[in-house]
């Protein structure tokens, strides 16, 4: 899983190197910590689509459910979610502090889950 998120990323910021000039700041500039929280609870998304897909399940109603709730939960929307997005992927040192922060979140999630099963 955590190779599929960085190619996600990597392709961002290749799209990002090939954009003239700078981004604009979005209306509603979401915190590092608001970033980690909804890219961790997409992330979640995606493994349980990813899942139900490959048990044969149409995915595409429940893709657009998933993210109309989580957009709902973080009360923003799907455009100022992708201009966050595209704002950090030019803050390369924020970014990776962000995608570090989300794959850190994983991580301390496994090892309690791995000590619980004991």
């Amino acid at each position: 899983m955590k190779k599929i998120w960085f190619l996600w990323v990597l392709a961002l910021v290749l799209f990002a190197g090939c954009h003239r000039g700078g981004v604009k700041t979005p209306e509603l500039l979401l915190t590092e910590e608001q970033m980690v929280d909804v890219l961790a609870d997409s992330y979640l998304i995606e493994a349980q689509l990813n899942q139900r897909k490959s048990a044969g399940e149409d995915i595409t109603a429940l893709q657009v459910a998933y993210y109309d709730q989580l957009f709902e939960h973080y009360g923003i929307t799907d455009s100022l979610f992708v201009q966050n997005l595209r704002y950090y992927t030019y803050q390369l040192p924020i970014l990776e502090r962000i995608m570090d922060s989300v794959n850190n979140r994983f991580q301390k999630n496994a090892e309690c889950g791995m000590r619980n099963a004991e």
